[in-house]
Protein backbone atom coordinates (compact mmCIF):
# COMPACT_ATOMS: atom_id res chain seq x y z
CA UNK A 1 0.00 0.00 0.00
CA UNK A 2 1.27 3.48 -0.89
CA UNK A 3 0.21 6.91 0.38
CA UNK A 4 -2.26 9.25 -1.23
CA UNK A 5 -0.33 10.91 -4.10
CA UNK A 6 -2.42 13.71 -5.56
CA UNK A 7 0.19 14.65 -8.16
CA UNK A 8 0.30 11.09 -9.51
CA UNK A 9 -3.51 10.92 -9.59
CA UNK A 10 -3.77 14.25 -11.43
CA UNK A 11 -1.06 13.15 -13.88
CA UNK A 12 -2.86 9.92 -14.75
CA UNK A 13 -6.22 11.65 -15.22
CA UNK A 14 -4.71 14.38 -17.37
CA UNK A 15 -3.02 11.73 -19.50
CA UNK A 16 -6.37 10.02 -20.01
CA UNK A 17 -7.86 13.38 -20.99
CA UNK A 18 -5.14 13.73 -23.64
CA UNK A 19 -5.80 10.21 -24.93
CA UNK A 20 -9.53 10.84 -25.18
CA UNK A 21 -8.96 14.13 -27.00
CA UNK A 22 -6.47 12.52 -29.37
CA UNK A 23 -8.97 9.84 -30.32
CA UNK A 24 -12.08 12.00 -30.59
CA UNK A 25 -11.11 15.58 -31.51
CA UNK A 26 -11.84 14.69 -35.13
CA UNK A 27 -15.52 14.21 -34.24
CA UNK A 28 -15.94 17.99 -33.93
CA UNK A 29 -16.53 20.48 -36.70
CA UNK A 30 -13.58 22.76 -37.36
CA UNK A 31 -15.29 25.80 -35.85
CA UNK A 32 -16.31 23.95 -32.70
CA UNK A 33 -12.86 22.40 -32.42
CA UNK A 34 -11.11 25.78 -32.58
CA UNK A 35 -13.44 27.33 -30.00
CA UNK A 36 -12.95 24.42 -27.59
CA UNK A 37 -9.19 24.49 -28.06
CA UNK A 38 -9.08 28.20 -27.22
CA UNK A 39 -11.16 27.56 -24.11
CA UNK A 40 -8.90 24.67 -23.08
CA UNK A 41 -5.82 26.85 -23.56
CA UNK A 42 -7.38 29.52 -21.36
CA UNK A 43 -8.13 26.95 -18.66
CA UNK A 44 -4.69 25.33 -18.74
CA UNK A 45 -2.95 28.73 -18.46
CA UNK A 46 -5.39 30.17 -15.89
CA UNK A 47 -6.14 33.20 -18.08
CA UNK A 48 -9.05 35.31 -16.77
CA UNK A 49 -12.17 35.04 -18.91
CA UNK A 50 -12.25 38.78 -19.59
CA UNK A 51 -8.63 38.92 -20.85
CA UNK A 52 -7.78 38.60 -24.54
CA UNK A 53 -5.38 35.85 -25.57
CA UNK A 54 -2.50 36.27 -28.01
CA UNK A 55 -3.40 34.43 -31.21
CA UNK A 56 0.21 33.45 -31.93
CA UNK A 57 0.63 31.86 -28.50
CA UNK A 58 -2.64 29.95 -28.82
CA UNK A 59 -1.61 28.79 -32.29
CA UNK A 60 1.79 27.57 -31.11
CA UNK A 61 0.15 25.71 -28.23
CA UNK A 62 -2.35 24.07 -30.58
CA UNK A 63 0.49 22.83 -32.80
CA UNK A 64 2.28 21.34 -29.79
CA UNK A 65 -0.93 19.75 -28.56
CA UNK A 66 -1.49 18.21 -31.97
CA UNK A 67 2.00 16.70 -31.86
CA UNK A 68 1.25 15.28 -28.42
CA UNK A 69 -2.00 13.76 -29.67
CA UNK A 70 -0.27 12.15 -32.67
CA UNK A 71 1.50 9.78 -30.30
CA UNK A 72 -1.55 8.94 -28.20
CA UNK A 73 -4.26 7.75 -30.60
CA UNK A 74 -3.52 4.07 -29.95
CA UNK A 75 -2.38 4.34 -26.32
CA UNK A 76 -4.56 2.61 -23.67
CA UNK A 77 -6.07 4.59 -20.82
CA UNK A 78 -4.04 4.69 -17.63
CA UNK A 79 -5.33 3.33 -14.32
CA UNK A 80 -5.74 5.84 -11.51
CA UNK A 81 -3.06 5.24 -8.84
CA UNK A 82 -4.74 4.97 -5.44
CA UNK A 83 -3.23 3.95 -2.08
CA UNK A 84 -4.64 0.39 -2.38
CA UNK A 85 -3.43 0.01 -5.96
CA UNK A 86 -4.28 1.16 -9.49
CA UNK A 87 -7.98 1.36 -10.47
CA UNK A 88 -9.53 1.31 -13.94
CA UNK A 89 -10.33 4.95 -14.87
CA UNK A 90 -13.97 4.07 -15.63
CA UNK A 91 -14.59 2.75 -12.10
CA UNK A 92 -15.57 6.21 -10.85
CA UNK A 93 -17.38 4.97 -7.74
CA UNK A 94 -14.30 3.12 -6.47
CA UNK A 95 -12.09 6.09 -7.19
CA UNK A 96 -14.44 8.54 -5.50
CA UNK A 97 -14.63 6.34 -2.41
CA UNK A 98 -11.03 7.40 -1.83
CA UNK A 99 -10.96 10.90 -3.32
CA UNK A 100 -14.00 12.20 -1.46
CA UNK A 101 -12.20 11.67 1.84
CA UNK A 102 -9.57 14.13 0.61
CA UNK A 103 -12.04 16.71 -0.73
CA UNK A 104 -11.95 15.81 -4.43
CA UNK A 105 -14.49 14.47 -6.93
CA UNK A 106 -13.76 12.42 -10.06
CA UNK A 107 -15.78 11.31 -13.04
CA UNK A 108 -14.84 8.93 -15.81
CA UNK A 109 -17.59 8.02 -18.26
CA UNK A 110 -18.82 8.34 -21.84
CA UNK A 111 -20.48 11.31 -23.50
CA UNK A 112 -21.81 12.05 -26.97
CA UNK A 113 -20.35 9.92 -29.79
CA UNK A 114 -19.03 7.62 -27.03
CA UNK A 115 -16.23 10.05 -26.21
CA UNK A 116 -14.76 9.35 -22.77
CA UNK A 117 -14.89 12.33 -20.40
CA UNK A 118 -12.59 12.62 -17.40
CA UNK A 119 -12.36 15.35 -14.81
CA UNK A 120 -11.08 15.91 -11.29
CA UNK A 121 -12.35 18.80 -9.21
CA UNK A 122 -12.44 20.13 -5.69
CA UNK A 123 -15.62 19.22 -3.81
CA UNK A 124 -17.76 22.19 -2.82
CA UNK A 125 -20.76 20.32 -1.47
CA UNK A 126 -22.73 17.10 -1.80
CA UNK A 127 -26.43 16.35 -1.41
CA UNK A 128 -29.05 13.80 -2.41
CA UNK A 129 -32.13 14.46 -4.56
CA UNK A 130 -34.75 12.04 -5.86
CA UNK A 131 -32.49 9.15 -4.89
CA UNK A 132 -29.45 10.48 -6.77
CA UNK A 133 -26.14 11.63 -5.29
CA UNK A 134 -25.21 15.18 -6.28
CA UNK A 135 -21.64 16.48 -6.19
CA UNK A 136 -20.96 20.17 -6.81
CA UNK A 137 -17.36 20.91 -7.71
CA UNK A 138 -15.27 24.07 -7.85
CA UNK A 139 -11.72 24.40 -9.16
CA UNK A 140 -10.78 21.62 -11.59
CA UNK A 141 -7.38 19.95 -11.63
CA UNK A 142 -7.94 17.84 -14.75
CA UNK A 143 -10.38 17.99 -17.67
CA UNK A 144 -10.55 17.13 -21.36
CA UNK A 145 -11.38 19.18 -24.43
CA UNK A 146 -15.10 19.17 -23.71
CA UNK A 147 -16.25 20.28 -20.28
CA UNK A 148 -20.04 19.99 -19.87
CA UNK A 149 -21.35 21.94 -16.85
CA UNK A 150 -23.52 18.99 -15.80
CA UNK A 151 -22.83 15.26 -16.03
CA UNK A 152 -24.63 12.08 -15.01
CA UNK A 153 -22.99 8.75 -14.25
CA UNK A 154 -24.19 5.73 -12.27
CA UNK A 155 -26.97 7.50 -10.36
CA UNK A 156 -24.58 10.35 -9.58
CA UNK A 157 -24.87 13.94 -10.78
CA UNK A 158 -21.84 16.18 -11.19
CA UNK A 159 -22.38 19.94 -11.32
CA UNK A 160 -19.15 21.62 -12.43
CA UNK A 161 -19.25 25.27 -11.40
CA UNK A 162 -15.92 26.15 -13.04
CA UNK A 163 -17.07 24.68 -16.34
CA UNK A 164 -20.46 26.36 -15.94
CA UNK A 165 -18.84 29.73 -15.31
CA UNK A 166 -16.77 29.44 -18.48
CA UNK A 167 -19.79 28.31 -20.50
CA UNK A 168 -21.87 31.26 -19.25
CA UNK A 169 -19.12 33.68 -20.20
CA UNK A 170 -19.10 32.20 -23.72
CA UNK A 171 -22.86 32.77 -23.90
CA UNK A 172 -22.39 36.37 -22.76
CA UNK A 173 -19.68 37.04 -25.36
CA UNK A 174 -21.72 35.35 -28.08
CA UNK A 175 -24.66 37.64 -27.33
CA UNK A 176 -22.42 40.70 -27.10
CA UNK A 177 -21.16 40.05 -30.62
CA UNK A 178 -24.58 39.52 -32.21
CA UNK A 179 -27.18 41.02 -29.81
CA UNK A 180 -29.89 39.08 -31.65
CA UNK A 181 -31.32 36.93 -28.86
CA UNK A 182 -34.01 38.89 -26.98
CA UNK A 183 -34.40 36.28 -24.25
CA UNK A 184 -30.63 36.34 -23.65
CA UNK A 185 -30.70 40.13 -23.46
CA UNK A 186 -33.41 39.90 -20.78
CA UNK A 187 -31.42 37.30 -18.85
CA UNK A 188 -28.19 39.31 -18.94
CA UNK A 189 -30.02 42.49 -17.94
CA UNK A 190 -30.71 40.85 -14.58
CA UNK A 191 -26.99 41.10 -13.77
CA UNK A 192 -24.53 44.05 -13.75
CA UNK A 193 -22.41 42.94 -16.72
CA UNK A 194 -21.91 46.53 -17.89
CA UNK A 195 -20.41 47.72 -14.61
CA UNK A 196 -19.12 44.65 -12.76
CA UNK A 197 -18.77 41.71 -15.18
CA UNK A 198 -16.94 39.38 -12.76
CA UNK A 199 -19.53 39.88 -10.01
CA UNK A 200 -22.29 39.50 -12.60
CA UNK A 201 -20.80 36.23 -13.80
CA UNK A 202 -20.53 34.92 -10.23
CA UNK A 203 -24.20 35.76 -9.58
CA UNK A 204 -25.30 34.20 -12.85
CA UNK A 205 -23.31 31.05 -12.11
CA UNK A 206 -25.01 30.71 -8.74
CA UNK A 207 -28.42 31.06 -10.38
CA UNK A 208 -27.76 28.70 -13.27
CA UNK A 209 -26.15 26.03 -11.09
CA UNK A 210 -29.64 25.11 -9.86
CA UNK A 211 -30.98 25.15 -13.43
CA UNK A 212 -28.25 22.74 -14.56
CA UNK A 213 -29.03 20.51 -11.60
CA UNK A 214 -32.74 20.51 -12.47
CA UNK A 215 -31.98 19.44 -16.04
CA UNK A 216 -29.50 16.75 -14.99
CA UNK A 217 -32.04 15.41 -12.50
CA UNK A 218 -34.54 15.24 -15.34
CA UNK A 219 -32.01 13.41 -17.51
CA UNK A 220 -31.26 10.97 -14.71
CA UNK A 221 -34.90 10.25 -13.99
CA UNK A 222 -35.70 9.83 -17.67
CA UNK A 223 -32.67 7.58 -18.10
CA UNK A 224 -33.82 5.38 -15.24
CA UNK A 225 -37.26 5.12 -16.83
CA UNK A 226 -36.02 4.34 -20.35
CA UNK A 227 -33.32 1.84 -19.40
CA UNK A 228 -30.68 0.27 -21.62
CA UNK A 229 -32.98 0.06 -24.63
CA UNK A 230 -32.56 3.80 -25.13
CA UNK A 231 -28.77 3.44 -25.27
CA UNK A 232 -29.24 0.83 -28.00
CA UNK A 233 -31.39 3.29 -29.93
CA UNK A 234 -28.71 5.99 -29.63
CA UNK A 235 -26.05 3.61 -30.93
CA UNK A 236 -28.22 2.87 -33.96
CA UNK A 237 -28.82 6.52 -34.88
CA UNK A 238 -25.35 7.78 -33.94
CA UNK A 239 -23.82 10.43 -36.24
CA UNK A 240 -27.04 11.02 -38.17
CA UNK A 241 -29.65 13.75 -38.16
CA UNK A 242 -31.87 11.23 -36.41
CA UNK A 243 -29.50 11.31 -33.43
CA UNK A 244 -30.10 15.05 -33.04
CA UNK A 245 -33.84 14.39 -33.09
CA UNK A 246 -33.73 11.50 -30.64
CA UNK A 247 -31.61 13.47 -28.19
CA UNK A 248 -33.94 16.46 -28.50
CA UNK A 249 -36.94 14.28 -27.66
CA UNK A 250 -35.20 13.01 -24.54
CA UNK A 251 -34.15 16.55 -23.57
CA UNK A 252 -37.74 17.74 -23.92
CA UNK A 253 -38.93 14.85 -21.77
CA UNK A 254 -36.35 15.78 -19.10
CA UNK A 255 -37.17 19.49 -19.25
CA UNK A 256 -40.92 18.96 -18.98
CA UNK A 257 -40.40 16.49 -16.14
CA UNK A 258 -37.90 18.47 -14.08
CA UNK A 259 -36.36 21.66 -15.49
CA UNK A 260 -39.43 23.72 -16.35
CA UNK A 261 -41.51 22.73 -13.29
CA UNK A 262 -38.50 23.59 -11.13
CA UNK A 263 -37.98 26.93 -12.83
CA UNK A 264 -41.66 27.83 -12.50
CA UNK A 265 -41.57 26.90 -8.82
CA UNK A 266 -38.50 29.08 -8.28
CA UNK A 267 -40.09 31.95 -10.17
CA UNK A 268 -36.72 33.55 -10.92
CA UNK A 269 -37.08 35.63 -14.10
CA UNK A 270 -33.34 35.51 -14.84
CA UNK A 271 -33.33 31.70 -14.85
CA UNK A 272 -36.46 31.50 -17.02
CA UNK A 273 -35.08 34.01 -19.53
CA UNK A 274 -31.84 32.09 -19.77
CA UNK A 275 -33.57 28.76 -20.28
CA UNK A 276 -35.56 30.08 -23.22
CA UNK A 277 -32.56 31.97 -24.59
CA UNK A 278 -31.03 28.51 -25.07
CA UNK A 279 -34.24 26.85 -26.21
CA UNK A 280 -33.08 26.64 -29.82
CA UNK A 281 -32.44 24.21 -32.62
CA UNK A 282 -34.25 20.89 -32.72
CA UNK A 283 -35.92 21.30 -29.33
CA UNK A 284 -37.56 24.54 -30.42
CA UNK A 285 -38.58 23.02 -33.74
CA UNK A 286 -40.24 20.04 -32.07
CA UNK A 287 -41.88 21.98 -29.24
CA UNK A 288 -42.74 25.51 -30.43
CA UNK A 289 -45.59 25.64 -27.90
CA UNK A 290 -43.05 25.99 -25.09
CA UNK A 291 -41.53 29.05 -26.73
CA UNK A 292 -45.05 30.42 -27.28
CA UNK A 293 -45.83 29.99 -23.59
CA UNK A 294 -42.71 31.97 -22.75
CA UNK A 295 -43.70 34.78 -25.12
CA UNK A 296 -47.17 34.84 -23.56
CA UNK A 297 -45.57 35.27 -20.14
CA UNK A 298 -43.44 38.09 -21.54
CA UNK A 299 -46.50 39.81 -22.93
CA UNK A 300 -47.97 40.12 -19.46
CA UNK A 301 -49.27 36.65 -18.78
CA UNK A 302 -48.44 34.57 -15.75
CA UNK A 303 -46.32 31.47 -15.30
CA UNK A 304 -49.37 29.22 -15.43
CA UNK A 305 -49.03 29.05 -19.21
CA UNK A 306 -45.48 27.70 -19.02
CA UNK A 307 -46.52 25.30 -16.27
CA UNK A 308 -49.41 23.98 -18.36
CA UNK A 309 -47.26 23.64 -21.48
CA UNK A 310 -44.70 21.66 -19.49
CA UNK A 311 -47.38 19.41 -18.02
CA UNK A 312 -48.82 18.68 -21.46
CA UNK A 313 -45.31 18.27 -22.85
CA UNK A 314 -44.46 15.69 -20.22
CA UNK A 315 -47.21 13.38 -21.44
CA UNK A 316 -46.33 14.03 -25.07
CA UNK A 317 -42.58 13.45 -24.85
CA UNK A 318 -42.90 10.44 -22.60
CA UNK A 319 -45.15 8.94 -25.26
CA UNK A 320 -42.65 9.90 -27.97
CA UNK A 321 -39.78 8.14 -26.24
CA UNK A 322 -41.91 5.03 -25.93
CA UNK A 323 -42.83 5.26 -29.62
CA UNK A 324 -39.17 5.61 -30.59
CA UNK A 325 -38.21 2.56 -28.56
CA UNK A 326 -40.99 0.53 -30.18
CA UNK A 327 -39.85 1.76 -33.60
CA UNK A 328 -36.28 0.70 -32.89
CA UNK A 329 -37.37 -2.73 -31.65
CA UNK A 330 -39.29 -3.27 -34.89
CA UNK A 331 -37.05 -1.62 -37.50
CA UNK A 332 -33.49 -1.98 -36.22
CA UNK A 333 -31.07 -0.09 -38.47
CA UNK A 334 -33.97 1.27 -40.54
CA UNK A 335 -34.88 3.40 -37.51
CA UNK A 336 -32.62 6.20 -38.77
CA UNK A 337 -34.74 6.93 -41.83
CA UNK A 338 -37.99 6.39 -39.93
CA UNK A 339 -37.04 8.92 -37.23
CA UNK A 340 -36.07 11.52 -39.83
CA UNK A 341 -39.39 11.09 -41.61
CA UNK A 342 -41.28 11.24 -38.30
CA UNK A 343 -39.90 14.65 -37.36
CA UNK A 344 -38.82 16.16 -40.69
CA UNK A 345 -41.48 14.74 -42.98
CA UNK A 346 -40.84 12.78 -46.20
CA UNK A 347 -37.65 13.65 -48.02
CA UNK A 348 -38.05 15.66 -51.16
CA UNK A 349 -36.07 14.77 -54.26
CA UNK A 350 -32.96 16.87 -53.75
CA UNK A 351 -32.00 16.41 -57.41
CA UNK A 352 -34.88 18.63 -58.53
CA UNK A 353 -33.64 22.23 -59.14
CA UNK A 354 -37.09 23.72 -58.51
CA UNK A 355 -37.39 22.06 -55.10
CA UNK A 356 -33.82 23.00 -54.23
CA UNK A 357 -34.51 26.66 -54.99
CA UNK A 358 -37.78 26.58 -53.07
CA UNK A 359 -36.02 25.19 -50.01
Amino acid sequence: MTGFDLDAIVGAIRQNCHISDAQHAGDLTLCTFLLKMRELYRWEHAIPLSREMARAEVGDWMNLRGQLWDGLEAVPYEPVPLPDGPVDPFEAARINAVLLEHGYVYSGGYGRHCKPHFFLGELLRRERRHGFDVYVTGHELARDLEAPPGMYLDRTLFIRTEALRRWLWEKYEEWRWSRKNDAMARALACYPFDTAPEAALDAMTATEMESVLLHELGEARVGAALGEAWEGLLLTVMRSRAEIMVRAVRDLYADCLSTLPGLVERGDPAALHFFFANFVGMRRKLAPELAQAYEHWQAGGDLAGIEQAARQGLARWQAETEALLAMHAELGDATVAAVEVRYDGPRRDRSCPEQARAA
